[in-house]
């Protein structure tokens, strides 16, 4: 398959972010705008209405014989409240509606632009309609009209009419240009600020993957700052991620030193059987020496076969290729006869103490997987011994530990005694293997629903304890 090309993590959540946020800002606008709108008509459709109501009470309260260019200033006051490029057009009008007068509620105002200047008569309609403000079609065009009467001594007199262009009363460039400026910089920090924060955290994250390229080309000598990382998850990463470097490094000096013991440990007895044999072959020796050298080659193929055997089940329990055969098990019964015919198979003089309390434990287990974990425990035990060295078996009722009084294993190299083919230093110099016996031993326990753990060691002795879950 070929490689489809990626987007970085920057570009990715920053395009998502500008585009969620420019869909967050068009809705936020356009609901904006409208409430604006709206409220602006509002607002200047009532003041209309206080025009058209202070003009009516000012005509009533006047010598009807005067001109009506007396309102002209207070009328061109009112016009600038409003705010609009065209003001409303004025007209006074008698009952029946005919005109009175009429001009544009601005004294600049052309009488060319007076946009119903040949209005002669307001439509009965208008006049008839209970509605203070209305909005109809006026000479083809849509307009917002308001009326108020003229009272004169408690008698209706005739009416004020205020008359707007819809599209002049919902022209709000103004009111608009302060919000849209606004959702332009609101957006435009909004990115600016994702930008540096996205950056900010890739920059570790960044750092992780070029160590990841550098320990798949094997090269395991990193330095993540991880007193830089302030926040928590990313410091967790970091941190996990140098401690799993530190243990692939100690893994890969754990194979260099598997390969070259198991070369070691492989080869010695191989050697040691080929020159036994030829010897015996070209008849060098004879007789009883004979017969040692046969035994010695003996000896040596069983060591053979047992560390071939430790590979094998290692792999298979790892594989989960094995079987767990459990039953009713007379614990106490069970450790006796192990220690018994350990002892005695090993055939060394040495203490070794069995301490099972007086009642009874019985436990569902397989008998032969136990006594697999406890020998592998008693073989480590007894090669830790030194003169006068004893070991204690003591059986509860969820635990079985294996206590010796040997040096103990050294501080540095407990982190590792679980690790499959680690061996301590003294331990190589001491005695042949693999380094499997515990790693396998703990599988095993795992398998019988048990864990095994070093419980404590130091120089006076270790102990190990199998404890039962259940």
């Amino acid at each position: 398959m070929k490689n489809k090309e990626r987007t970085t993590l920057l570009r990715y959540w920053t395009t998502r972010y500008l585009f969620t946020l420019f869909i967050g800002l068009l809705i936020l606008g356009v609901s904006s705008l409208w409430w604006i709108r709206h409220t602006t008509l509002e607002n200047r459709l009532t003041l209309m209405e206080y025009v058209a109501a202070e003009t009516a009470d000012r005509i009533a309260s006047t010598d009807r014989n005067k001109d009506y260019n007396l309102f002209n200033k207070k009328l061109d006051d009112r016009a600038k409240v409003l705010q609009m490029d065209r003001p409303p057009e004025f007209f006074i009008t008698d009952m029946d509606g005919n005109v009175l007068n009429s001009k544009p509620l601005h004294k600049g105002l052309m009488p060319k632009e007076h946009q119903f200047h040949n209005l002669q008569k307001i439509p009965s309609d208008i006049l008839e309609n209970n509605k203070t403000v209305q909005k109809l079609q006026l000479n083809d065009t849509r307009v917002y009209a308001v009326k108020k009467p003229i009272v004169y001594e408690n008698n209706q007199a005739g009416w004020v009419l205020v008359v707007q262009n819809a599209s002049e009363l919902t022209d709000v460039e103004q009111e608009y240009r302060l919000p849209i400026i606004l959702l332009i910089g609101l957006g435009l920090l909004g990115w600016i600020v994702i930008y540096l924060l996205t950056n900010k955290i890739l920059k570790p994250i960044h750092n992780v993957a070029f160590a990841a390229s550098q320990i798949r080309d094997g090269n395991y000598d990193i330095n993540l700052n991880t007193d830089d990382a302030k926040e928590k998850e990313i410091h967790e990463l970091l941190t996990s991620f140098e401690e799993m470097t530190n243990r692939l490094t100690q893994l890969e000096t754990l194979r260099a030193e598997l390969l070259a013991g198991v070369t070691h440990d492989l080869k010695t007895p191989v050697t040691s059987i080929s020159g036994l044999v030829q010897a015996v072959r070209d008849e060098i020796v004879s007789g009883d020496e004979q017969k040692e050298f046969l035994e010695i080659t003996m000896k040596e193929v069983h060591r053979l076969q047992r560390m071939i055997e430790d590979l094998l089940d290692y792999n298979y329990l790892s594989a989960g290729a094995f079987s767990i055969r459990t039953e009713e098990t007379n614990m106490n019964e069970l450790l006796k006869e192990i220690v018994h015919h350990w002892k005695i198979t090993l055939n060394e003089d040495f203490e070794i103490m069995l301490i099972v309390p007086e009642e009874i434990v019985y436990r569902e287990t397989d008998p032969l997987r136990l006594q697999q974990i406890l020998i592998n425990l008693l073989n480590n035990a007894y090669q830790a011994l030194g003169k006068d060295g004893s070991i204690t078996v003591s059986l509860s009722k969820k635990t079985i530990d294996v206590h010796d009084t040997g040096s103990g294993i050294p501080e540095e190299e407990q982190p590792y005694i679980f690790e499959r083919f680690f061996r301590g230093e003294k331990k190589k110099l001491k005695v042949r293997g693999l380094g499997l016996g515990l790693p396998f031993s703990r599988m095993l326990a795992k398998a019988l629903g048990a864990e095994l753990v070093m419980k404590s060691s130091s120089p006076k002795g270790t102990t190990f304890s199998i404890l039962w879950k259940k």
